[in-house]
Order: C-alpha cells, then sequence, then structure tokens
C-alpha cells in the first residue's frame, strides 16, 4: 500500500531522525486499524520555531514539544471510516495532517526523563499520531488515560518502551 511520509527540517541534526519516524509513524497508524494510502507531514524546528507556529496557528504564545493539525475529525480508538476521510485526487492519497516536532525541546525532555532523544522523538511523533486519529488529552480523565495507554502500547510494540 503506498503511503507518504514528507519530512522537513529548519534545523540542524533532524536527519539522524528521518529513519526513525519512517519506522514509527507507520506502525502507530497500522496500530490504530489505518488501513488505507495517506499522507503525513513532519516538521522538525527548534523552541523559537514551535512558538511562532503555536502563536499564529492557536494563538497560544508559548513553545511546546509537539503541535498536531489533523485534517479530520475522527473518533479515537476507532479506524478512520470511509464517509470520515476522503482522498487527493491527484495522489489517491488521505492526507491526515502535519506533525511539529521541537527537536531542542525532544533533546531537552530526553534528557530530563532519562531516555534519550531517539525515544522521545518517538514517543513525540506516536502522540502526534494519536492526535491525528482523534485523541486528545485536555482533562485529566479517561481519554488522556486511553491516550497513554495507546502511546506506551505502540512504543512497547516497537521496542521503545520506557527504561
Amino acid at each position: 500500500m503506498d503511503h507518504e511520509l514528507i519530512i522537513d527540517a529548519e534545523v540542524d541534526g533532524a536527519q539522524p531522525y528521518a529513519g526513525l519516524l519512517r519506522r514509527v509513524i507507520p506502525a502507530a497508524l497500522a496500530a490504530e486499524g489505518v488501513d488505507f494510502p495517506w499522507e503525513v507531514d513532519v516538521l522538525f524546528t527548534d523552541d523559537a520555531g514551535i512558538r511562532a507556529i503555536n502563536r499564529e496557528q492557536r494563538g497560544i504564545d508559548a513553545s511546546t514539544d509537539v503541535l498536531s493539525f489533523p485534517m479530520f475529525q475522527l473518533t479515537p480508538g476507532a479506524p478512520p471510516a470511509p464517509d470520515e476521510v476522503e482522498a487527493d485526487p491527484g495522489t489517491g492519497l488521505v492526507p491526515l495532517g502535519d506533525m511539529v516536532i521541537s527537536l531542542e525541546r525532544a533533546r531537552a525532555q530526553g534528557e530530563e526523563y532519562g531516555h534519550g532523544t531517539q525515544r522521545e522523538v518517538a514517543y513525540l511523533a506516536v502522540h502526534s499520531v494519536l492526535h491525528l486519529l482523534g485523541y486528545d488529552h485536555l482533562d485529566e480523565g479517561p481519554m488522556k488515560a486511553q491516550m497513554r495507554a495507546r502511546e506506551e502500547a505502540i512504543l512497547g510494540a516497537l521496542g521503545l518502551e520506557r527504561p
């Protein structure tokens, strides 16, 4: 099945993580039952870059670790139904959305949490994929718990569990 993962970087040092994302993002989508041709765009930036995007797109003047911009409003925990998504007629791929990862923040958090940048970038990518598929964690309730459980299950299946 055809997929397209477009990875761009505004910062140096992102190249080593491109291969990781090419393994992690398809695995996360497959784990969530996505069985159609898809497209996801990823941008690596730094804290200043993600802060500018956050301010412009969400009206929040703060940096963060990852931003997700889903193309569709989907039901978390359920594979997208055919009537919920529409393929681009030019490519035949379903554009699921965009993610922006602050590599600067990923490095800092990987060190802070003691599992390194590689695992942190993988975690942020899986976290963002779940957002693209309708998951949210704005409250501390069952939605957040469901999202966290899926993140850990997907990362565990990839051999990227927490140390």
